[in-house]
């Protein structure tokens, strides 16, 4: 029922966008010919933002700086799956730069949420990123998606990734990155990463509880099940599949900061009606990015909740893959950085950080943290202090584990 009822709401903000274009059509040849028509042009072009989308939007990577040139950027799928894509962002150089993978979480928004990441890595990597696919639109056919088969993934990247690479996970999948290097470690895989750099992730949620992380012991993991998850209708491609639709997660965020959301749509208009073009497309530029939502199989949803969330299973070294226990002790040699953001107020300070208390097998020198002084978490992976302050640490960290 859930679902439906977001479907009709979605149907209802297609006839409004539908209405703001034959609005704005209207009124935009007489925009700048007096501050009434420029507050209808702006208020048509915010009726045709109205809603969410599923759409997946694009990395719009073309081209990228390397030295004193620019080389073209071509998105080249290298493995996929039923749920995934490794994604590779080829470069036309002669150079060969360390290989890295980025993993992107799997919480309501697509991977293209780390573009400002992977644009600034480019220009000194070899950069694939984990490509999640919208669960909505995988058929049922193709099974069941649950925490393992993360885990499971990221060693099927690696391995295809073919030689010495590094990760780089952000948020969520911090968890499932520990995993992947401890399963790959006692594996002896021979594609393990040589390094793994972990940005304002759960690692142990004891640690300076935030509200993200108090919603859910507040509540028992069926209570999550019950309410939470939705049949996906018959109208999309996964009709039938369980998920945890993004929608319901996007609007969780978004009561987290109603009153900047609200302000920023009110910026948003007043640049649009005074012309400030640049203003204007930096906030719908984010926003566009920002209501474009993905769902996630309701096995996934429900076994990370309960995981990482409830029962601390990383927190205690107590995790399992496949059945089998692992052992982030036995992580010898992917060395591991940390990076906090000093205002996270949805991965505290100290959450990330304890991953330096289960991997006890690596040495010092193998060790690194940082914490980024004025950010919260999206300041840890995007913007000018990601890429003026903490990006530079991270990329020497990488090569000098190459």
């Amino acid at each position: 029922m859930l679902y439906d009822a977001f479907d009709m709401q979605c149907d209802m903000a297609q006839q409004t966008r539908a209405w703001g274009r034959v609005l704005h059509d209207a009124v935009s040849p007489w925009a700048g010919f007096g501050e009434s028509m420029n507050w209808m042009s702006a208020g048509a072009r915010m009726m045709m933002r109205a809603g969410l989308t599923f759409a997946r939007p694009s990395f719009g990577i073309d081209t990228i700086a390397v030295g004193n040139r620019e080389v073209p950027v071509v998105e080249e799928p290298m493995l996929s799956t039923p749920f995934g894509t490794l994604l590779r962002f080829r470069k036309d150089i002669d150079t060969e730069q360390p290989k890295v993978l980025v993993v992107a979480p799997l919480s309501g928004h697509f991977a293209t949420l780390l573009r400002s990441t992977v644009k600034t890595l480019l220009p000194d990597h070899d950069v694939y990123i984990t490509d999640w696919h919208n669960a909505r639109d995988v058929p049922l056919s193709d099974g069941a998606f649950g925490f393992d088969d993360y885990v499971g993934h990221l060693v099927q990247f690696l391995g295809a990734m073919g030689g010495p690479a590094h990760v780089l996970a952000v948020c969520q999948p911090t968890v499932q990155a520990l995993a992947a290097a401890a399963v790959m470690a006692e594996t002896k895989d021979s594609a393990a990463p040589r390094s793994m750099t972990l940005m304002a992730g759960p690692v142990d949620c004891r640690i300076s509880p935030t509200s993200v992380n108090a919603l859910a012991t507040s509540k028992p993991i069926e209570w999550f099940e019950k309410n939470l998850i939705s049949t996906v209708p018959r109208r999309h491609k996964g009709a039938g599949r369980r998920v945890y639709p993004g929608f319901v997660q996007v609007s969780a965020f978004v009561s987290m900061n109603t009153k900047r959301h609200m302000q920023g749509h009110a910026d948003l208009f007043w640049h649009m009606a005074n012309g400030e073009v640049e203003k204007a497309d930096a906030i719908a530029g984010f926003y566009d990015e920002y209501f474009a939502v993905l769902d996630l199989a309701a096995e996934f949803y429900i076994e990370t909740v309960k995981t990482v969330f409830q029962d601390y299973t990383l927190a205690k070294n107590e995790l399992t893959y496949r059945g089998n226990p692992i052992d982030m002790r036995s992580i010898r040699k992917t060395a591991l950085m940390t990076v906090e953001g000093e205002r996270d107020d949805i991965c505290a300070v100290g959450q990330t950080m304890a991953a330096h208390d289960l991997c006890t097998g690596l040495p010092p020198h193998m060790r690194s943290h940082h914490l980024q002084a004025g950010v919260g978490h999206y300041g840890v992976f995007s913007g000018r202090k990601w890429e003026g302050q903490t990006y530079p640490l991270v990329r020497n960290f990488i090569q000098s584990h190459d």
